[in-house]
């Protein structure tokens, strides 16, 4: 079978090489022009199945070019490719009949099964009319599927850094927290997991794995400490969580359930009755950033925590900022009061630490103590 021919318009010698190199790839027969005038100049102009053309370019645009096609009566499938689109630029792909108009960076994924469409669209009239061609691919979905591709990738891939919670004046580590990290290029930040877990609904599985990595980890944990693991309030509703499929269940003792994404709190039914069953358990309860929303102190009241950790964005440049001493000052002492343990999270020098020793801020995690690494490290006192 004759491979489909494709001509690729564009000026940019990388961008360019990287359309020609994935579509050969896929099995087209592929050559290249650096412009829409050297392109209209072609000889075998008419042979190509499927032209792929970016719009901004030197000597003739994609536009005049795809609008000389037209005037000359060549109806190849034309996909136009731009850096930036622009509502005037769309109208006249549409008028001149452009079949696709894709946004740069372009998925080359995206690209191989437009092309694979508009190749079908193109031999068209060999076929029966009656033979309708296929729905062109949705490139929404077909992004979805790439960034679902890419968070498998990422769980596959996942593993726990540790960052310590300490003492200082007792120079003594009382926990360390679990934050997740990945190997996964596309993916080597936490907040990139997490946007894609939860555009893709896929918050659950995520949650699963990074336990599964917390449990196989604690049978190196320090003797004498505990560790925190970061929970979405929609982790408390996944079925077995409280059974023996949970993999921190036998760990449970040892570990604090750090609920992030308060406000969903309110969405669990019959809170108190499910906290009641974590605390049978041995599970202890943690409210993260403390300070940094408005769900904070209400969540303190619905949850009932052990500890609550005031968030960095109070802690930093506390040493010389009454206002948030005054913030801190009374956290700290409500909670004291309510029987709460208190983390003060974000202390970055010396100058915090002694601010917070001075108010009553027993316990600290940062960056002065030790950053997040592999396993669990050991503190630097100062």
């Amino acid at each position: 079978m004759t491979p489909l021919k494709v001509l690729v318009v564009e000026d940019n010698d990388l961008i360019r090489d990287s359309f020609v190199m994935a579509l050969e790839d896929a099995g087209f027969a592929v050559d290249a022009s650096e412009n829409g005038q050297r392109a209209l100049e072609r000889s075998d102009l008419a042979d190509f199945g499927v032209i792929v053309s970016d719009v901004a370019m030197p000597v003739l645009d994609g536009l005049g070019m795809l609008k000389a096609l037209r005037d000359r009566h060549v109806a190849v499938p034309v996909v136009l490719v731009t850096g930036s689109q622009s509502a005037n630029a769309a109208a006249d792909a549409a008028r001149y009949g452009a079949l696709l108009y894709l946004t740069k960076p372009v998925n080359l994924r995206t690209l191989i099964e437009v092309v694979r469409h508009a190749g079908k669209l193109s031999g068209g009239a060999n076929r029966a009319r009656s033979e309708a061609p296929p729905p062109p691919p949705d490139p929404a979905a077909l992004a979805a599927e790439e960034l679902s591709a890419r968070l498998d990738r990422a769980i596959a891939r996942l593993w726990m850094a540790f960052q310590p919670i300490v003492l200082p004046t007792e120079r003594r580590v009382i926990a360390f927290e679990a934050l997740m990290r990945s190997d996964e290029p596309a993916m080597a930040r936490p907040d990139l997991i997490l946007d894609a877990a939860e555009r893709l609904d896929r918050l659950e599985d995520l949650g699963v794995a990074v336990r599964a990595r917390v449990a196989e980890a604690l049978v190196d944990l320090p003797e004498g400490s505990d560790v925190f693991v970061n929970l979405h309030a929609r982790d408390l509703l996944v079925d077995g969580f409280l059974s023996g499929a949970e993999p921190l269940t036998a760990h449970a003792r040892r570990v604090v359930l750090e609920i992030t994404e308060r406000a969903s709190l309110e969405r669990v039914v019959d809170l108190p009755s499910l906290t009641n069953r974590l605390r049978a358990h041995g599970y202890r309860l943690a409210i993260d950033d403390l300070g940094a929303g408005y769900a904070g102190l209400t969540a303190v009241a619905h949850l009932r925590p052990e500890v609550v950790k005031i968030d960095m964005s109070l802690v930093r440049g506390l040493d010389a900022d009454p206002v948030r001493q005054e913030l801190v000052g009374r956290l700290n002492d409500a909670c004291r009061r309510l029987g709460l343990r208190v983390v003060c999270e974000g202390v970055e020098n010396a100058a915090e630490r002694d601010a917070l020793l001075a108010m009553g801020c027993d316990c600290h995690q940062g960056y002065l103590y030790a950053k997040p690494t592999r396993g669990f490290p050991p503190v630097a006192w100062g």
